[in-house]
């Protein structure tokens, strides 16, 4: 498949639906109340999906990397709020498994992608 804009990058989809998965689960409950917690994973969820398409707009392979590897540690640091998420009660085991997973998803896709952009022999 031909990458014409940001939008054709699987990363940035998945990174597009995990970020709609955060602001669903922080809307409600007790995550809900706890605006320090709410806000940071709602931050780190757009900062992932942001940094995909910013890093794809700079138009340079070294650039993209690079923003490629901000938007992989937002997305590293928004699986250890789910952990706080969890411990303090605030979703399930079930929701915490699914969050975690989308995000796992989300970070691998990423890596893949940084993994072509630093081999030489792509074009």
């Amino acid at each position: 498949m031909l990458i014409e804009r940001f939008e054709d990058l699987e990363a940035w989809k998945e990174a597009r639906k995990l970020t709609v998965s955060v602001y669903e689960i922080t809307r409600a409950g007790a995550l809900g109340k706890d605006f320090g917690l709410r806000d940071q994973m709602q931050r780190a969820a757009v900062s992932s999906m942001a940094n995909i398409a910013e890093g794809y707009g700079r138009g340079g392979r070294i650039e993209f990397a690079r923003f490629l590897n901000i938007a992989h540690a937002s997305a590293i640091e928004l699986q250890s709020h789910f952990y706080v998420a969890q411990d303090l009660e605030y979703v399930t085991a079930a929701q915490f498994k699914q969050l975690y997973a989308q995000s796992e998803s989300v970070r691998r896709l990423i890596g893949g992608l940084i993994n072509y952009l630093k081999n030489p022999k792509q074009k």
